[in-house]
């Protein structure tokens, strides 16, 4: 069919007015949040494991989520190296898992996701490629060996593989337990659909405005304000910027060693 001349400017006047396409959003309430095609691409990588030779093997862990198990992680889980842990901004990310390249070990056709709670520090006493698994610029995961077990023989030891950033898939919603004393307030976030690693936290008294929390470790969240006997609501800023607002989370008779639930990011 052609167009007339009028039309066809028309259409292109329509063209040039209309919004260009984003990826990401914030919003006030629960936002679809995705990782981007860029971040969720397969690279290779290396993975051991450890095996938990007591129930204190599994209670821990440099994001400060403690008992692994209680939080709702339960082996499902990673250590990172010094490349990927990114000083711990990286805590509650979604990876991924493949084995690759080794006809031997591998068991074919499997995957496992996992979630990054804790890092694996690096030994300088050797080089990256001489027993320094963890060292910069490997990229080195360290699994349970139950994990390990469902993507290789466990004799495999260090391991190629494959790992992708994926969305986090939780049940229930954000958990916030809050910790400190006095003026002090510190707020471990678990449970965190959606990205699953945190940018930003503020947090909100029912008598103040919305105020900026710091990153003490981890997701670990901190602040120094007098907010006792008042209603909390947090503010969660993902990494890829979207954003979920939970009122009035924690009741106004709150104490320290509770546990309270929020809303939670959604996933496509």
């Amino acid at each position: 069919m052609q167009l007339s001349l009028p039309s066809l400017l028309l259409l292109l006047l329509l063209a040039a007015l209309s919004p260009p396409a984003t990826s990401h959003y914030s919003s006030s309430t629960s936002s679809p949040s995705s990782v981007s095609s860029s971040a969720s691409e397969w690279r290779p990588a290396r993975a051991t494991y450890y095996a938990a030779t007591n129930p204190r093997d599994e209670v821990g862990g440099a994001c400060g989520y403690g008992d692994l198990v209680k939080s709702g992680y339960g082996m499902a889980t990673v250590g990172l190296s010094e490349t990927l842990f990114e000083r711990g901004q990286i805590c509650g990310a979604c990876f991924e898992l493949r084995c690759v390249d080794d006809l031997r070990w591998c068991i074919p056709g499997t995957s496992i996701i996992l979630t990054a709670t804790n890092f694996c520090a690096p030994n300088y006493g050797f080089d990256p490629d001489g027993g320094g698994h963890c060292n910069p610029p490997n990229k080195h995961f360290v699994l349970p060996i139950e994990a390990f077990g469902k993507i290789a023989i466990w004799k495999a030891g260090n391991m190629p593989v494959q790992y992708r950033r994926i969305n986090c898939r939780r049940e229930g919603s954000i958990r916030f337990t809050i910790d400190g004393g006095g003026i002090f307030i510190s707020v471990l976030i678990t449970n965190v659909a959606g990205s699953g690693d945190i940018s930003a936290v503020k947090v909100k008294g029912s008598r103040t405005g919305w105020l900026p929390m710091g990153r003490n470790w981890g997701q670990n969240w901190h602040i120094n304000a007098d907010l006792k006997n008042q209603a909390l609501s947090f503010e969660v800023t993902a990494s890829d910027r979207s954003t979920v607002t939970a009122y009035n989370v924690a009741p106004r008779n709150w104490d320290y060693g509770q546990t309270f639930e929020g809303k939670q990011f959604e996933t496509p």
